[in-house]
C-alpha cells in the first residue's frame, strides 16, 4: 500500500529523515510516534508529495509518487493545523471541497455526528480551535478513499467528539481501509492502533504492535514502554 525506501530529508543543516525504510500494508491503523522534530510530519508530507525528499523513494499503490499526483485522489488527509480561509462560511467551505473532489452525501451524517449544524452559516475565522478541528474531520471523512492520513487528529476536541472520532476511525478500519495517524496522546494511540512505528532523530527504532513493544521493553504500561525507548537511545 505504502512503501518507503531509504528516505533522506534535510532542511538546511537539520537532518530530519535519516534513511527511513517503512512498509505499510493494506488495512489497519498505524500510529507514527516520536518526540517533536523526530520527522513524523515530514514522512506524512513526503507521502502526500508536499515535501520532496533529498533521496530515496516512495511508492503508493505500487506506483512511485515522483512526478505523479493521481494517487493523491485516493488519500484523505487531515492536517495538523486547520488553516481555512477566515472569510468563508463553513457551508461554503464544505461545498467548495465537494466541488473540487467530487460529490458526496456523507458530509450530512458527519455534520450531525459532530454537531456542526449551528456553525454552518458562521465564518471560519470566528470559530474556536475545537470547532475548526471538527470541520476538519468532516472534510477528511466525507470521501471514501482507501488511505486516510490523520496528523494529530485529537487536537482541541472535547471528550464527546473524541469518542465520535474513535468510533469513526474504527468504522473506517472495518471497511478495510489503511489509516495512518500521528499523535502524542498515548491513551488515544493505545485505544486505536493496530501497529506503531516509533521514530527518533529521523530513524525508525521500533515497528510492531503495542504488546510487542511492551514485551521488548519489559514494561506493562504503554507510556513507560515509549519512555524506555527514549531513555535507552538518549543514554
Amino acid at each position: 500500500m505504502v512503501e518507503i525506501t531509504d528516505l533522506y530529508k534535510s532542511f538546511g543543516k537539520n537532518k530530519v529523515l535519516n534513511g527511513i525504510n517503512l512498509n505499510i500494508n493494506k488495512g489497519g491503523i498505524f500510529a507514527v510516534l516520536g518526540p517533536n522534530g523526530s520527522g513524523k510530519t515530514t514522512i506524512i508530507k513526503s507521502i502526500l508529495g508536499m515535501v520532496i525528499p533529498d533521496s530515496g523513494s516512495i511508492k503508493v499503490f505500487e506506483t512511485s509518487v515522483k512526478k505523479n499526483s493521481e494517487y493523491r485522489h485516493k488519500i484523505d488527509y487531515l492536517p495538523q493545523i486547520a488553516n481555512f480561509p477566515s472569510n468563508l462560511k463553513v457551508s461554503e467551505l464544505i461545498k467548495m471541497i465537494k466541488d473540487l473532489r467530487g460529490q458526496t452525501n456523507a458530509d450530512q451524517d458527519l455534520i450531525k455526528t459532530f454537531k456542526i449544524e449551528p456553525f454552518l452559516n458562521k465564518k471560519l475565522g470566528t470559530l474556536s480551535g475545537g470547532t475548526k478541528q471538527k470541520v476538519n474531520i468532516v472534510l477528511t471523512f466525507m470521501f471514501d478513499s482507501p488511505i486516510i492520513i490523520l496528523d494529530e487528529p485529537t487536537t482541541g476536541l472535547d471528550p464527546i467528539s473524541l469518542i465520535r472520532l474513535k468510533e469513526l476511525i474504527h468504522a473506517e478500519r472495518a471497511k478495510g481501509k489503511t489509516i495512518l495517524i500521528t499523535s502524542h496522546i498515548m491513551s488515544f494511540v493505545e485505544e486505536v492502533a493496530d501497529e506503531i512505528v516509533f521514530i527518533l532523530e529521523g530513524k525508525i527504532y521500533f515497528k510492531g504492535s503495542i504488546s510487542e513493544l511492551k514485551n521488548k521493553t519489559q514494561e506493562q504500561d504503554f507510556e513507560h514502554a515509549i519512555a524506555n525507548i527514549l531513555t535507552e537511545n538518549h543514554a
